[in-house]
């Protein structure tokens, strides 16, 4: 396994699901986090995000695990919350080796019926997000001269999807942006990749299916599709492949798409 001993990591996203497993792989690893998340319901996509309580009950897992945990709520599309964090992060550790770009909702809806709102909520915090914490982190990664981002983004990010159509929009705008960031911090030895799962076994399955008036494993059919016969992924599988892309065993390797799709693209 990758040694990321003493390593920090800033994870969005990280209170459940597929942040809160990456946390935990990394930490197993030797890694400090720094685990960002809203922790509270949002008026859209209307479904629980992470807690404050699963903030807390990472932080306990992580330091049992011997590192360090720092929790800090605040929201993506928040410049100042980001920054909030950012800082807090270099107060504590300083220094940030590792950025898990994680926070990311999901909600169905025809493009032409879509709200101004709707479209401006999920880019904001899928997209815009994303680049708010890179651009709070990338300094500190520039300063030290070593770095590794890895935006989360979906087989969405990939092809078109049916009532996805500002979900995939947002998945695209992350693969720009990581080819882009590849290319701008290369000569400071900064890689930047992404990676593209499909359906994920997380509560995001269980706030959907609740707005669709469905089962979870009537989403995951919709969405996915997988050439192999699952429903879905598990969020270790997710933090498997992170633990292989932020480890020196990646050395090389940037500006990249890593897909995890039980075999969907394949279709």
């Amino acid at each position: 396994m990758p040694d990321l001993t003493d390593k920090v990591a800033f994870i969005t996203g990280a209170a459940h699901g597929q942040g809160r497993a990456v946390a935990l792989a990394l930490a197993k690893e030797g890694a400090h986090i720094v685990a960002f998340d809203v922790a509270q319901s949002l008026t859209y996509p209307g479904y629980p995000l992470g807690s404050v309580s699963e903030l807390e009950s990472l932080q306990q897992e992580c330091e049992a695990l011997g590192v360090w945990c720092l929790t800090v709520q605040g929201d993506v599309r928040c410049r100042a919350d980001v920054e909030r964090a950012v800082a807090s992060a270099l107060r504590n550790f300083r220094k940030i080796d590792i950025l898990f770009n994680n926070a990311g909702i999901c909600a169905y809806g025809l493009a032409h019926e879509l709200s101004e709102e709707e479209w401006d909520a999920m880019l904001d915090t899928n997209l815009k997000g994303a680049w708010l914490v890179a651009r709070s982190v990338i300094p500190v990664m520039i300063a030290q001269q070593s770095g590794v981002i890895l935006n989360n983004s979906s087989i969405a990010g990939l092809r078109g999807m049916n009532r996805l159509s500002h979900y995939a929009a947002s998945k695209w705008g992350l693969v720009g942006l990581t080819k882009s960031w590849a290319i701008e911090l290369a000569p400071h030895h900064i890689r930047v990749n992404s990676i593209h799962p499909t359906g994920v076994n997380t509560p995001m399955n269980d706030g959907l299916a609740a707005l669709e008036g469905a089962t979870t494993e009537e989403i995951a059919e919709r969405s996915a599709g997988n050439l192999l016969p699952v429903p879905w992924v598990e969020p270790n599988d997710v933090a498997e492949m992170v633990l292989y892309l932020v480890s020196d065993k990646a050395r090389y390797v940037t500006g990249s798409q890593f897909v995890l799709d039980a075999g969907l693209l394949s279709r």
